[in-house]
């Protein structure tokens, strides 16, 4: 810069003298800091003191600088390198730049103090200079630390979503999801399905997530896409938005969740309900994976066969006699309720009654297709499960 080049340096006393100062200059800008920034005074002790390394780290650069005008100040090392990387973590930039206008007033307010006589103007221009520099270094940093710090989120989404995938321990999920910023205990749902081919697929989903205020967390794994949902009042609804964003095919979700650390059931029943799903090719998009009970049952998917015995076969086959044999003989009609009545020598009302109860008991409409084929299979391999225990 030509002004850097063409002024006159301090004289070299002046430079001594503030050198001699530079410790109660520090210690000046950090007491005013603590006077007019409200949020400085609530900083831990060790914070505080990074501060005080930075602003003193930065006068003995800014002496330097004085007595060799003609070199670039080498600020990110010499005045940033003073504090902790994790100084750019807890600081934001605002305040950052807070910090640097207090510092630079509290020096120019001192120029008269430590002047030699003709040095005034020329120390308030170097000090003014030197701000200058200071910003840009700032802003420098800030970026540099947004881009590895972003590079690292991104490596750290991508192990925790393969972490889920795999049915890694709950605690180690929390421990990761919590350096991405993630609450503790938001209820969690996980999608699944084919990745879209084209695009930037992790930028869409950030997206549509942000549209329904709903926290993220996007992973590709094999041809799959993973996305872990939170955060959100309604869960339904911007499973459905994310959904938009998933390639062709269905798109399953898991089970609501009270937290991160049991995302992976949620990723499990939804994975093995993504396996099942052809079996469905009617299944809405999304589709829940507990709405594919029957198919991953049928996939061999215990879980899925152990949920429809204890949610279904069971709860009907203890309401008594009377109640299972009316849904048998509604299943076995094709759903025709007059029918089903005269096989049972009942008035069509009590296949309604006992049909209602049935639907109480196992929250499943036998009357509903969808229904009927989900109570069917759980009363099939309840059936296979009973006769398999007789030979055993």
């Amino acid at each position: 810069m030509s002004d850097r080049v063409s002024r006159r340096p301090p004289s070299a006393a002046t430079l001594r003298r503030l050198e001699r100062a530079s410790g109660s200059l520090a210690t000046r800008a950090v007491a005013r800091m603590d006077d007019e920034l409200p949020w400085f005074r609530t900083m831990p002790a060790d914070q505080r003191s990074w501060v005080m390394l930075v602003a003193q780290a930065g006068l003995a650069s800014f002496v330097e600088w004085c007595r060799t005008p003609d070199r670039p100040p080498r600020l990110t090392g010499e005045v940033f390198g003073a504090a902790p990387r994790e100084l750019a973590r807890v600081v934001p930039l605002k305040h950052t730049v807070d910090l640097v206008r207090v510092t630079v007033e509290v020096m120019d307010d001192f120029v008269g103090t430590v002047a030699e006589p003709g040095d005034a103007d020329v120390l308030r221009l170097a000090v003014l200079q030197y701000s200058r520099e200071v910003a840009f270094a700032t802003a420098h940093v800030y970026a540099t630390f947004a881009e590895s710090r972003g590079a690292w989120d991104a490596r750290l989404e991508a192990l925790l979503v393969d972490a889920l995938v795999r049915g890694e321990r709950p605690e180690e999920l929390s421990g990761r999801a919590s350096a991405l910023g993630w609450a503790a205990m938001t209820p969690v749902t996980v999608l699944v399905g084919a990745a879209p081919q084209d695009g930037d697929v992790h930028a869409a989903i950030r997206r549509a997530a942000r549209q329904v205020r709903s926290e993220v967390l996007v992973g590709v794994h094999a041809d799959q896409l993973v996305v872990v949902l939170g955060g959100s009042p309604d869960l339904q609804s911007a499973a459905e938005r994310v959904s938009d964003e998933f390639g062709p095919g269905p798109v399953v979700t898991g089970p609501v969740v009270d937290g991160l650390g049991r995302a992976g059931d949620s990723a499990s029943a939804a994975l093995a309900g993504l396996r099942a799903a052809p079996a469905w090719p009617g299944a809405p998009r999304p589709v829940a994976a507990d709405a594919l009970l029957p198919e991953r049952a049928l996939d061999g998917d215990s879980s899925a066969r152990t949920t429809l015995q204890e949610r279904v076969a069971q709860p009907l086959q203890a309401a008594g006699g009377e109640v299972l044999e009316t849904v048998r003989a509604v299943l076995a009609s094709g759903g025709n309720l007059e029918a089903s009545a005269r096989a049972l020598f009942v008035h069509p009302n009590t296949v309604r009654y006992r049909l209602r109860r049935a639907t109480e008991m196992t929250g499943v409409p036998v009357t509903d297709p969808r229904g009927a084929w989900t109570v069917q299979v759980a009363l099939a391999l309840a059936a296979l499960d009973q006769e398999r225990s007789l030979w055993h």
